[in-house]
């Protein structure tokens, strides 16, 4: 297949389907190797970038998506009468944090680090699609495993678990404020993007 008639390919399947689509099941379909739909992506994706388009073409882990452009999120949200979503509590986002770092993980597990129950917590985080059930643990009880998803991807700008920024040393006297901080950091950046997402 030629690369213009693959991008376009590419670009119509990513639009009907509106949400995030495996790269080996694009690859199937359109009987070509993984790595060819993979450059013909990341040309779409410069393509929209250099341009400036309301589009972005984003690869999250092995799976491509379509979503708008960052920049133009108040627009949309305006035209959309979409109020701006609620933002994550500070529990919300140790407990996210939490699972981030070390998935999959039980809410027992989450609860031992946070030092709190984190019940209702792990329930507004699997409401809103950040996290999801991924199996059980084979041990008395069999308590759920819980790990991050696709839309904690989008929400954080990142499209794989190892862009995340590494984990401060918390062995000293400032060591909560170090992953504090790291936490406050990484939410910056999921702010926006949660909007978007909620808008898209």
């Amino acid at each position: 297949m030629e690369i213009q008639n693959l991008k376009s390919a590419i670009e119509a399947i990513l639009f009907a389907a509106g949400e995030p689509v495996p790269a080996a099941r694009i690859s199937l379909i359109l009987e070509v190797e993984e790595d060819a739909v993979y450059a013909a992506a990341k040309e779409l994706s410069d393509e929209y970038s250099f341009n400036q388009r309301g589009i972005r073409l984003l690869k999250l882990d092995k799976s491509l998506q379509l979503c708008s452009s960052p920049e133009y999120a108040v627009v949309i949200s305006k035209t959309l009468e979409q109020r701006k979503p609620p933002m994550l509590s500070q529990p919300a986002l140790e407990t996210l944090a939490v699972v981030a770092y070390f998935q999959p993980v039980t809410r027992a597990y989450i609860d031992q680090v946070r030092g709190v129950d984190s019940s209702y917590t792990v329930g507004v985080l699997l409401d809103r699609g950040l996290i999801e059930r991924c199996g059980k643990l084979d041990v008395p009880g069999r308590p759920s495993l819980l790990r991050t998803t696709d839309v904690f991807l989008r929400t954080m700008g990142v499209s794989s678990l190892e862009e995340l920024p590494e984990l401060p040393d918390i062995s000293g006297s400032d060591g909560v404020k170090k992953l504090e901080d790291a936490i406050d950091k990484l939410t910056t950046v999921g702010d926006d993007q949660l909007q978007i997402e909620e808008i898209k």
